[in-house]
């Protein structure tokens, strides 16, 4: 059963042409649901002046024209002289009042196929040594999880995740990789991701996927959006390969 709340949140100045909603302290999935609201909000319903949002794990920084703002009366400031950020506060808050959050959401699920360890996942047993666990066990904790994407960022369709066990937690390579494949996965601290693109990075690697999250010739162009949750499953290197051919 789900059930609604309203959205509570701290609005602060970001420099002269943007507003930052604070949601929370805390990275958790209540904080990004009411996020979540607001930006598929905004997305549909982006007002005058507003130029773009961006999403963090517990806040989202929305820019504006302040010029567009400063004239078109977006809000009713009761005739007193008010600071475009003031009347930017305003719509914000408006906005907020009507908007509710579903502590217990629907979201989409996302399957994604991993062969584990070997040539696609050199750190998969040292990820289970540092966890005094088998490389089994690993795979087996990483695919019994369920992961949420709270934010899309950092290269073009990489997941920012939250859910893994911290069973298989482990720290970044002290020495970053000059270069780590697109469908790379990774674990890094108490987090997973997948690399869209191939990219410089410090993730411990467990595995790789065939799946592409960034197809730039696409609309959307990436494969996962917030909200999503994923749940990966192993396949052998043959699946792999099979599964590159049938999608070339």
């Amino acid at each position: 059963m789900q059930t609604k709340a309203k959205i509570a949140v701290n609005l602060l100045p970001l420099g002269e042409t943007a507003i930052f909603v604070e949601f929370g302290k805390e990275i958790k999935p209540e904080t990004h649901y009411k996020i979540k609201s607001f930006t598929d909000y905004l997305e549909t319903h982006p007002f005058p002046g507003m130029v773009e949002y961006v999403a963090a794990f517990c806040s989202v920084a929305v820019y504006y024209d302040p010029l567009k703002v400063k004239t078109m009366g977006l809000a009713d400031t009761k005739g007193q002289d008010v600071s475009v950020y003031e009347t930017v506060a305003v719509v914000v808050r408006k906005i907020l009042d009507k908007l509710e959050y579903s502590t217990d959401p629907a979201p989409r699920i996302v399957k994604i196929p991993v062969s584990y360890g070997g040539e696609f996942g050199p750190d998969l047993d040292y990820v289970a040594k540092y966890n005094k666990l088998t490389a089994q066990e690993v795979i087996e904790i990483h695919t019994g999880g369920q992961y949420l994407v709270y934010m899309i960022g950092f290269a073009p369709g990489f997941p920012y995740l939250g859910g893994m066990s911290e069973k298989i937690a482990t720290p970044r390579r002290e020495t970053p990789r000059m270069s780590i494949p697109a469908g790379a996965v990774g674990i890094a601290g108490m987090q997973t991701g997948v690399y869209p693109i191939s990219t410089p990075g410090g993730w411990q690697l467990i595995g790789r996927t065939p799946v592409a999250l960034f197809c730039p010739d696409k609309n959307p162009p990436t494969l996962l959006q917030a909200g999503d949750s994923i749940r990966f499953y192993s396949i052998s290197p043959e699946e792999y390969a099979a599964y590159g051919e049938e999608n070339q």
